[in-house]
């Protein structure tokens, strides 16, 4: 029995709410461990869908779930998620639901900001893409040393201090930027007037997942984005804000890395993005259509449309390696169902040079070239296969040509968005 990390190898929307939600039922804690409310899970459970951005999956299956110290935490925001799961029927209190005390809040201030940069940025064409919910700022306060964490909230006599360290900085850009200044008492009352939702959840995460390590525990870890939108790894500067590769489960949970076990790379059988930033694989023809239209490829909270294009080997390879995954979940296979042949990058061609990995330079990415195999599609549907007799022959071929590919094996492939449609190679929990 093995801890297991899920995280996304491409860049995010690679369907790990279902996973997650089908290994949710096998675990005992489930764990976020980066990000905020700006990545979202979609949930199917008896054909009730729920729509998840900060709270942890395993809340659905009435599962302990914890938001650890690596997650940035809008505190309105989360009392808004846990009503509207609680109007779902779903019971959330502290008895299955635990935030770290020294998670890092994301304020009005820090939305703001964000929105003001991307407005800014996309008058210059220099648009990263965000979704303005203040989830860079607020890593960028921690970094700073200035945050106001959770459990500030339950020390009002030291949050003055806070507050105006706080408001030193934000103010002074907001006056570079000719804004008016926020108010010592503006800041006071939003963080105040939530205190009492969020305070009864707050714990040291770092303790309590020790503990449920030690009792025997199966512990899940549930990662945002995908790994190509690693601050360090991914295809920088248009990247989230933290660190989203499975290393992360560790420094974001307080849960040292010896206790992590399996990583489970959750991997689209073709590549989508949104926003902005490279992408050498991207279609921009009737195939692209399909894959967007079939595959219905629109962000979960932002409703924003996904870029598409053929899967990218070079890209998740890499990922393979830096998140030392032990081995992928194969989603939307479906999609691909009818196409009469299909491609698969292997490569770059840079400045007339083939080369095996994605580049670090900006410029570079902007500028290499795929290079594709092809093979032979399928007509039949792979809608629900169960089991690998289900699948047609060429499915089977695709399946196995992009193990080889990408160095790491299949050890679940999803047929559909239902979580029964899985095709079960090895089970993550068992190692």
């Amino acid at each position: 029995m093995t801890n297991v990390v899920v995280i996304g190898s491409q860049w995010g929307d690679e369907g790990k709410g279902k996973i997650v939600d089908w290994l949710s039922e096998r675990a005992d804690v489930i764990v976020r461990f980066q990000g905020g409310h700006n990545a979202g899970h979609t949930l199917v459970v008896d054909g009730v869908s729920y729509k998840l951005a900060l709270l942890p999956s395993g809340l659905v299956r009435g599962k302990l779930s914890v938001i650890g110290n690596g997650v940035v935490v809008d505190p309105h925001h989360f009392v808004a998620e846990v009503e509207k799961l609680r109007a779902q029927g779903i019971a959330v209190t502290p008895d299955v639901l635990r935030i770290a005390e020294n998670a890092p809040l994301i304020l009005s201030l820090h939305r703001d900001l964000d929105a003001l940069r991307e407005d800014a940025a996309s008058n210059s064409g220099t648009k990263i893409g965000t979704t303005r919910r203040g989830i860079g700022p607020a890593y960028e306060d921690k970094v700073g040393r200035r945050a106001i964490r959770v459990i500030d909230l339950s020390e009002p006599e030291t949050l003055p201090a806070k507050i105006d360290r706080l408001l030193t900085h934000h103010n002074a850009l907001r006056r570079g930027m000719g804004l008016s200044e926020i108010s010592f008492n503006a800041l006071h009352e939003e963080l105040t007037s939530v205190a009492e939702h969020i305070l009864p959840y707050m714990d040291q995460v770092w303790r309590l997942l020790d503990e449920q390590r030690k009792a025997g525990a199966r512990i899940l870890f549930e990662g945002a984005q995908g790994a190509l939108l690693d601050n360090d790894h991914g295809t920088y500067p248009f990247v989230t804000s933290s660190n989203t590769v499975a290393g992360q489960a560790a420094a974001g949970s307080g849960l040292g890395p010896t206790s992590l076990g399996y990583v489970l790379g959750i991997t689209k059988a073709y590549t989508t993005r949104v926003g902005e930033g490279p992408f050498p694989c991207e279609l921009h023809d009737e195939i692209g259509k399909h894959l967007s239209t079939v595959g219905r490829e629109v962000g979960v909270n932002t409703g924003r449309p996904r870029r598409c294009g053929w899967f990218d080997a070079v890209l998740v390879r890499q990922t393979v390696k830096t998140s030392g995954i032990t081995g992928i979940a194969l989603t939307k296979l479906d999609v691909l169902d009818g196409l009469d042949e299909l491609k698969i990058c292997v490569g770059y061609r840079l400045d007339g040079k083939e080369i095996d990995y994605l580049p670090s330079s900006q410029a570079a990415q902007a500028r290499v070239e795929p290079i594709y195999i092809t093979l032979e599609g399928w007509k039949e549907s792979t809608v629900g296969a169960r089991k690998w007799a289900d699948l047609p022959a060429q499915a089977i071929k695709y399946v196995r040509q992009v193990e080889e590919l990408i160095g790491a094996p299949v050890a679940m492939l999803s047929t559909s968005p239902e979580r029964e449609d899985t095709i079960l190679v090895t089970d993550p929990f068992e190692g």
